[in-house]
C-alpha cells in the first residue's frame, strides 16, 4: 500500500499554538511576581508582626495561686496554716491513652485504692482539659521519678502546691471549719458573683466554719506566670511573673490554752461550751462536743469515714454551740426575773409562797417543784438562788406571754446572734404567733395559745429552745448590765502586704432599757446561787474573786404526773441535761459563759464544776488538777516560721512547670 503523506500544519495553527504558550508563560511569571512580592512583603514589612505571633505560640500564662492567710489565736499561737508539698495532676485531653498513661505513672509512685476514687471522682467533676490530682503529697523522691521520666508522660505534671492544716484537729474544728475542692455548685456561684478570675488556677474554697465566712479575705488574689514552652507543651523557662495578692490573716479574739482547758474537762461527755467577754463580744471559748478532724475533708474524704461521721448516734459533725437548741431549764430564771420587775409582776423585796406544787388554777393539774417539800416562803432572789419552780411557775402565769416575749427577746433568746459562724441556729422564744405559725398545718386547737403553755416555758421549759451561745450571749448581756454586742470570733483582719490591722470589735449595738437597779438585784441573786444556801453553793468554795451564776437541769423527755424522775431506769440519751451560765468578777465581769452537758443531770453536779474550772484558769491561771498533765503546749509562731509564701510551694522540677496554690 501506499505510504500516507502527513502534512505540515497550517500556518494559522502554528502562531496560535504559539500564542498559548507566551500567555502561559506570562501567567507564570506573574504568579511569581506575586510570590515573589508577597515574600518580601512577610519578610520586610510583617516580620515583627509574625514574630510575636510566632513568639506568643511558645508562650504561655500560668496562674499563681496565693497563699491563703493563717488563722491564730488572741496570743499568737497559729490554729490554722499551709504547707508544701509536690502533687501529681493528669490532663486527660493531653493524653494518647489515659489508662495506659495511668498505669504507667502507677510504676513510678504508690496509688491506693483511695488515690484511685478520688481521680475518678475529680474526672468527673472537671473538664478534660482541666488537670485532675491524681496522688496527693509525694515524697521528694516520687517527684523526682515522675519528673525525670516526664518527657514520655504526656499530659502528666508535678505541681508543688500549698496544703492547709489544722495543727489541733477536733479541738478547733467547729470554729475553723475546714476547706475542700471546689465543687460544681460553688463554680456555679463564684460565676454568678463575677469573681471566676479571682478562681482561676484554684482547686479549694472555704467550706464550713471560718474558712467559710471570711473566704474572700482569706484567699488572696492570684498571679500569673509567663512560661516558654516547647512543642509538647512543657515548660522551658519562666519569662515574667506577675505575683499574687496573698490573703489576710485573722487574729482571733478565741484563748486557744482556754478552749483545751474546756475541752479537757469536757472528757468523753457530749455537750458545748461558750465564753464571751461581756466588754467587747469577743468569743474567748467555743467548744462542741464531740468533734471531727477537719483535715479528713480537705482532700475529699472517703466514703467509709464519711459514712461512719453521719451514722455515729453522738453527731460530731453537728455544732452543738451553734446550733444545737436545748430547753434550757432553770438558767431561763433570771432572765424571767428581769422580766417580772420590768413588768412590776413582782417587787424586789415581795415574799411569796413557795411551796411543793404549782395548782393550774381552774383545774386539778399541778407543776411538780424540784423541791417536793417546797421552799417556804422566798423573794424572787431566793427563789433564784434556790431555784423555786414554783414561784416561777406563778410569775409566768400572772404575766402570761404577751408581757413575757417581748422582755425576754430583749436578751437576743429567740433570734439569732450574727456571730460570724455560718449556720446559726434562731431558737424558739414562743408566742401566739410562733405557735400558730408552728402547727399551722395541724387541727385549729392545736394552733390556738392556751393559758396553760405559758406555766412551765416559766422555767425554761415547754417550748423553749435556744442554743448554747444564745445562753451565752444573754448572760453577757446581763453580765454588762444591758450593753448588746455581736459576739464575733475574729478580732481583727490583717493585711499581709502591709501590716495594717483592722479591728472588727463592734461598738455597741445597743443599751437595754431595763432599770439599772433590776441588773444589780438579779446579779446578786446569782451570786447568791453560789453561796450557802444556793443551788451550786459547793461551787464557791474556795473562790479567789466574785462569781456569780445560775444551774439548769433540762428535761429530754415529759415525765408522768406524779412520778419521780429516775435517770438509771432511762437510756442515756433521754436523761436530762446539765446546765450552768456564769460571769465573773461579779463586779465588773469579764467573761461570761453558758455550759451544757448532755444528759448529764443535774446542773450543779456536771456544768458548773466544768464551768468553774474555765473561769478559774482564765482568771487565775489555775490549772483544774483533773485536767492537769492532759493540756497541749502552745507556742506562738512568727510569721516567717509557716510556710505561707508561694515561693515556699514553688521549688522548680526538672522540665516541669510549677504553681502555688493554697491546698490540694
Amino acid at each position: 500500500m501506499p505510504r500516507k503523506r502527513h502534512l505540515p500544519p497550517a500556518r494559522g495553527d502554528d502562531s496560535q499554538l504559539q500564542l498559548r504558550l507566551i500567555v502561559a508563560y506570562a501567567f507564570m511569571v506573574l504568579m511569581f511576581l506575586v510570590l515573589a512580592g508577597r515574600f518580601a512583603w512577610l519578610q520586610f514589612f510583617q516580620y515583627d508582626h509574625y514574630s510575636t505571633l510566632a513568639q506568643n505560640n511558645s508562650i504561655s500564662l500560668v496562674p499563681v495561686e496565693p497563699s491563703r492567710g493563717r488563722i491564730v489565736d488572741r496570743n499568737g499561737v497559729v490554729l490554722a496554716r499551709n504547707y508544701a508539698a509536690y502533687t501529681l495532676e493528669v490532663t486527660p485531653s493531653e493524653t494518647a491513652d489515659l489508662d495506659a498513661t495511668v498505669a504507667e505513672l502507677g510504676q513510678l509512685v504508690e496509688l491506693t485504692p483511695r488515690d484511685m476514687k478520688r481521680f475518678k471522682k475529680f474526672l468527673s467533676e472537671n473538664r478534660r482539659f482541666e488537670p485532675s490530682a491524681l496522688k496527693m503529697k509525694l515524697t521528694d523522691e516520687e517527684a523526682a521519678r515522675v519528673a525525670a521520666n516526664g518527657w514520655r508522660l504526656p499530659g502528666v505534671e508535678v505541681k508543688a502546691r500549698l496544703f492547709r492544716d489544722y495543727p489541733f484537729g477536733e479541738l478547733t474544728s467547729h470554729v475553723l471549719g475546714y476547706i475542700g475542692r471546689i465543687g460544681p455548685r460553688e463554680k456555679e456561684q463564684i460565676q454568678e458573683d463575677g469573681l471566676t478570675a479571682n478562681y482561676r488556677g484554684a482547686t479549694h474554697i472555704g467550706k464550713l466554719g471560718l474558712e467559710k465566712t471570711y473566704e474572700n479575705m482569706l484567699r488572696g488574689r492570684p498571679g500569673f506566670e509567663e512560661m516558654e514552652t516547647d512543642a509538647g507543651g512543657r515548660a522551658v523557662r519562666s519569662l515574667r511573673q506577675s505575683a499574687p495578692t496573698n490573703g489576710s490573716d485573722l487574729h482571733l479574739a478565741l484563748d486557744i490554752k482556754l478552749q483545751d482547758v474546756a475541752d479537757k474537762l469536757f472528757g468523753k461527755r457530749r455537750g458545748a461550751l461558750v465564753a464571751i467577754d461581756p466588754q467587747t463580744g469577743g468569743v474567748l471559748a467555743f467548744v462542741s462536743k464531740p468533734g471531727f478532724d477537719p483535715s479528713l475533708f480537705v482532700d475529699g474524704i472517703d466514703t467509709v469515714t464519711w459514712k461512719s461521721l453521719n451514722e455515729d448516734w453522738e453527731k460530731p459533725l453537728v455544732n452543738r454551740a451553734l446550733r444545737g437548741l436545748y430547753p434550757p431549764g432553770s438558767t431561763f430564771k433570771p432572765f424571767m426575773g428581769m422580766a417580772a420587775l420590768d413588768a412590776g409582776a413582782i417587787g424586789p423585796n415581795e415574799v411569796r409562797p413557795a411551796p411543793g406544787y404549782f395548782t393550774l388554777p381552774g383545774s386539778s393539774h399541778r407543776f411538780r417543784d424540784s423541791k417536793p417539800s417546797g421552799n417556804g416562803m422566798a423573794n424572787l432572789s431566793r427563789a433564784i438562788a434556790v431555784s423555786s419552780d414554783t414561784v416561777f411557775y406563778k410569775l409566768a402565769w400572772d404575766m402570761g406571754i404577751d408581757r413575757i416575749h417581748p422582755r425576754l427577746a430583749e436578751f437576743g433568746l429567740g433570734s439569732r446572734t450574727g456571730i460570724d459562724l455560718d449556720g446559726e441556729s434562731a431558737g424558739i422564744l414562743p408566742s401566739k404567733e410562733w405557735k400558730a405559725k408552728r402547727f399551722s398545718k395541724m387541727k385549729p386547737e392545736y394552733q390556738r395559745w392556751y393559758p396553760a403553755d405559758v406555766v412551765s416555758i416559766g422555767i425554761g421549759q415547754g417550748f423553749n429552745a435556744y442554743t448554747p451561745l444564745q445562753m451565752a450571749n444573754a448572760t453577757a448581756i446581763l453580765a454588762s448590765d444591758g450593753k448588746v454586742f455581736k459576739p464575733h470570733l475574729v478580732q481583727e483582719v490583717v493585711d499581709p502586704k502591709t501590716g495594717k490591722q483592722t479591728p472588727v470589735e463592734p461598738a455597741p449595738q445597743k443599751q437595754l432599757a431595763f432599770k439599772p437597779e433590776y441588773f444589780d438585784y438579779i446579779k446578786g441573786s446569782m451570786e447568791a446561787v453560789v453561796k450557802p444556801g444556793g443551788t451550786a453553793w459547793r461551787l464557791g468554795q474556795g473562790l479567789s474573786y466574785r462569781l456569780a451564776g445560775k444551774t439548769g437541769t433540762a428535761q429530754v423527755v415529759q415525765i408522768k404526773q406524779g412520778a419521780k424522775y429516775n435517770a438509771a431506769a432511762l437510756a442515756e440519751q433521754h436523761r436530762d441535761h446539765s446546765w450552768f451560765i456564769a460571769f465573773a468578777p461579779a463586779e465588773k465581769p469579764t467573761i461570761a459563759l453558758a455550759v451544757i452537758v448532755e444528759n448529764a443531770g443535774f446542773g450543779a453536779a456536771a456544768a458548773a464544776p466544768l464551768a468553774r474550772g474555765v473561769i478559774d484558769y482564765y482568771l487565775t491561771g489555775k490549772v483544774p488538777p483533773e485536767v492537769a498533765g492532759q493540756l497541749k503546749t502552745f507556742k506562738p509562731v512568727p510569721p516567717a516560721a509557716d510556710a505561707s509564701a508561694p515561693a515556699a510551694a514553688s521549688a522548680p522540677l526538672p522540665q516541669k512547670k510549677t504553681d502555688a496554690s493554697p491546698s490540694a
